[in-house]
């Protein structure tokens, strides 16, 4: 079972195509190009607790094909078991980190496109 919510998925993915995009919508001048965004993704993921951590590198290896969607549980075991660096610093070391979690939720049933959607909706 999935240990994170669609909607956490969501904010990682939009952050982290920002990130992998250099654009900071948020930025002040004169700030670094995409500093806000990697910090704010960086804490994001790192106030994860550690199932929800696990259940998202669960959710990237099902989308970069490493485990398939119906081995979702030993995928997450897998994630707890193997940790060995932060889990922010694995998941942004990863250059198609969006597009595998995008295909992950895809994989497991899940609307990437109807989360962001959600999350990006004006209030």
């Amino acid at each position: 079972m999935l240990e994170i919510s669609p909607e956490k998925i969501a904010h990682v993915i939009i952050r982290a195509r920002e990130y992998d995009s250099g654009v900071n919508p948020w930025a002040h001048s004169g700030q670094r190009r995409g500093h806000g965004t990697e910090t704010e993704l960086a804490e994001f993921i790192a106030g994860l607790n550690e199932d929800e951590q696990a259940s998202l590198v669960a959710v990237m290896w099902i989308g970069r094909d490493t485990f398939a969607a119906e081995d979702l549980a030993e995928a997450i075991r897998a994630a707890k078991a193997e940790r060995r660096t932060p889990t922010e610093d694995y998941l942004m070391g990863e250059p198609q980190l969006a597009d595998y979690l995008e295909a992950g939720m895809e994989a497991l049933g899940l609307s990437p496109e109807e989360e962001e959607d959600n999350l990006q909706r004006p209030v």
